[in-house]
């Protein structure tokens, strides 16, 4: 048995973590525009930690292209040309059309009865004009499915593109004015009750692109 014991809670790589994790979640969720500025003071007082951790996290967000560093030191969450959003828009057809493929198999009738719930969730926060809400459970939606394909590699090149994407997708939100969740997901739900394997592909891509070429047109 490894005598080595796991960090404590309070030691920086601890804090690191924990700041990385919650700032890596307010920008895939939408919590942050594009173009908005970010300080190490100001991630230090809002998360109770010192500069290092700060860095730390920084640094390894710039690193997952979820933050933009620019020659003068600025650090900013960033603002997508229309071609990178092309570029990504493509990505998420490529990788979440993949993955819903090789979940079909495994989808049975507790996966689509949450999937069911989630929508209902995405209803709600339509309703109430709840961007990052809607962003938070639109990502549920596709991850909940996205992890019956057993493909854990897949998936978090996935992630990776919606945390480049979640400031883009705050405005996108404001831009589209939403009164209806998605209608692609009750396509995709459709298509997992027939084990429809075509329907369920296109209505994926169809769900994943739609709206972020409509921001790049």
């Amino acid at each position: 048995m490894s005598s080595q014991k796991a960090p404590e809670s309070g030691t920086p790589m601890a804090a690191h973590d924990r700041t990385y994790r919650k700032l890596r979640s307010r920008i895939m969720h939408g919590e942050l525009g594009p173009g908005e500025a970010l300080t190490l003071r100001g991630i230090g007082k809002e998360f109770g930690v010192s500069m290092t951790p700060a860095r730390e996290a920084l640094r390894r967000l710039v690193a997952e292209g979820a933050l933009i560093l620019s020659a003068s030191g600025r650090v900013a969450t960033p603002e997508l040309s229309n071609d990178r959003i092309e570029e990504l828009a493509a990505l998420r057809a490529l990788l979440e059309v993949e993955l819903a493929s090789r979940a079909l198999p495994r989808a049975h009738m507790a996966l689509i009865d949450r999937l069911e719930s989630i929508h209902s969730n995405i209803s709600m926060s339509v309703k109430k004009h709840d961007a990052v809400g809607y962003i938070r459970t639109n990502l549920e939606f596709h991850r909940t499915l996205y992890l019956r394909a057993q493909a854990p590699a897949m998936l978090a090149m996935t992630e990776t593109v919606w945390l480049q994407l979640g400031p883009t997708m705050r405005a996108l939100y404001g831009r589209l004015n939403r009164t209806e969740p998605p209608i692609h997901h009750r396509h995709i739900i459709a298509a997992l009750k027939a084990g429809d394997e075509p329907g369920l592909r296109l209505a994926v891509r169809s769900d994943v692109t739609h709206g972020l070429r409509l921001l790049a047109s």
